[in-house]
């Protein structure tokens, strides 16, 4: 199990449900408790630049 954190005052885009949203950053997902939609997340360690 991964910890979530929940993303306060935000509306699901596809059922438009507020405060359903979860952030789950090891799995970089964001997911509605609503109705199940997800999406994955990038991260500035997932665009592919280099320094």
């Amino acid at each position: 199990m991964t910890p979530a954190h929940f993303l306060d005052g935000l509306r699901c885009s596809l059922c438009h449900t507020l405060n359903a949203l979860w952030l789950d950053p090891p799995r970089a997902l964001v997911e509605c408790r609503e109705c199940g939609q997800s999406a994955l997340i990038v991260t500035d360690a997932d665009d592919g630049r280099t320094a």
